[in-house]
């Protein structure tokens, strides 16, 4: 009887490791991103997802709805990648965060449109109108300069005392700094808002309240507003990300952007310093 124990035992415990080198097997085959609803999430699941499975790995898909929560649960482990942000929203919260995240490619830019339901052209905003940013110090300076470029403010902008200053906002705008997800909802409100394109797109707002106006790219401002794949230090080489970013710099992806979006968003595969990534 003790012989049989033993034997029942030994056969329990190879069952039990082979289960377990199993699982260890195919969860080395996931690969789990964390991502904003739109554009991030749709790129990911109805393209990324079918090149990757084609290569023998599963892609899972984390959706977040705040800027904050996908970086501090790409620190912590939690996922292997996420995929909302530009390389100054990146650098400021591993600053101010303490975090270690580093960029692994960029793939696309969403123009920044000043947006309202109540007027027609920039032209028609009146002196005094109140205007709503984004309340995050990378989005809010650059609304600003978005503000500054389409000749409502004037200077550089970026002062914290901007609605006292008449020289730089002679027109005496209302500039009121808000979470960058509550700017759609937060419209109605307001005469105007800038609001980044993951929120308008999510919020539609390009078929029911077309952008007065968005933001113009050059080289430089275009790697300033790549939107990247993220990822903790140290695991920029790993197999998973390797095969993740192969997967994203495809031609796939870049019709999928052009075809869906329409403008809305612009395919932009490039590196953290702006070299085009294939």
């Amino acid at each position: 009887m003790k012989k049989l124990i033993r034997l029942i035992l030994a056969v329990t415990v190879v069952f039990s490791l082979f289960g377990c080198g199993q699982k260890k097997s195919e969860d080395d085959k996931v690969i789990k991103v964390g991502a904003t609803l739109v554009p991030h999430a749709e790129i990911l699941k109805n393209v990324v997802a079918d090149k990757l499975a084609k290569d023998g790995w599963k892609l899972e898909v984390v959706e977040f709805n705040d800027y904050v929560t996908p970086n501090t649960s790409l620190e912590s482990g939690e996922l292997d990648a996420n995929y909302f942000q530009t390389l100054g929203y990146l650098n400021g919260e591993n600053e101010n965060r303490g975090l270690h995240l580093v960029a692994a490619v960029g793939v696309h830019i969403e123009p920044m449109g000043i947006y309202s339901s109540k007027h027609k052209n920039i032209a028609d905003l009146p002196d005094g109108a109140k205007i709503g940013v984004p309340n995050d110090t990378d989005n809010y300076n650059r609304a600003i300069d978005l503000l500054i470029a389409k000749g409502l403010l004037n200077g550089s902008g970026v002062e914290t005392e901007l609605n006292k200053d008449a020289e730089k906002n002679p027109h005496g705008f209302e500039i009121t700094p808000i979470e960058a997800a509550s700017l759609p909802r937060s419209l109605d409100d307001l005469d105007a808002a800038v609001i980044n394109g993951n929120y308008a797109l999510e919020a539609g707002l390009p078929e029911k309240s077309p952008a007065l106006t968005i933001e113009e790219f050059n080289a430089e401002t275009t790697v300033r507003r790549t939107n990247y794949i993220a990822v903790k230090a140290g695991n920029e080489s790993s197999e998973k990300i390797k095969a993740l970013v192969a997967a994203i710099v495809s031609d796939e992806v870049k019709k999928y952007i052009e075809d869906t979006y329409k403008g809305a968003v612009i395919p932009s595969f490039v590196d953290a310093k702006g070299n085009p990534v294939k």
